[in-house]
């Protein structure tokens, strides 16, 4: 691996239990939404931060920390990302902006989100919430 990238994300579930996924622009991969801490900031202040910027959401809750999940990194070859991934609740709609172009609700115990492209490191999150994982 050529470096790890290390990144906060979010898992936002709607009552059916469906997840947000993102896809930024010029690539193919879906993932949680989230990005890169800026200099002085802590994960929470990341995460409000960036789905603000890229969803425009302003009423953001940070339910606890899903874990701490490592997987090949989907638009950088060589990289491995490093994400600590919370369980956030919004009361608002999501909309693309910034580097955002398109998002999906995606419901994992469906087969329709198996036809998508997933980031690597959307399995891990995924997985712990399919089996009940407690957060915090």
């Amino acid at each position: 691996m050529n470096g790890v990238i290390t990144i906060v994300a979010g898992v936002l579930r709607r009552p059916d239990g469906a997840i947000l996924l993102v896809r930024k622009k010029g690539t193919v991969w879906f993932m949680l939404p989230g990005g890169k801490r800026e200099a002085t900031e802590h994960d929470l202040e990341t995460l409000r931060r960036e789905l603000a910027e890229e969803l425009g959401f302003r009423n953001v809750s940070i339910n606890g920390l899903l874990g701490r999940f490592d997987a090949p990194a989907a638009n950088e070859p060589g990289c491995c990302v490093a994400a600590c991934v919370y369980s956030v609740a919004v009361t608002d709609e999501p909309t693309p902006l910034a580097e955002i172009a398109e998002l999906v609700w995606v419901h994992p115990a469906r087969p329709e989100w198996a036809s998508l492209a997933i980031a690597p490191l959307v399995a891990g999150p995924l997985h712990a919430v399919m089996s009940g994982a407690q957060f915090g």
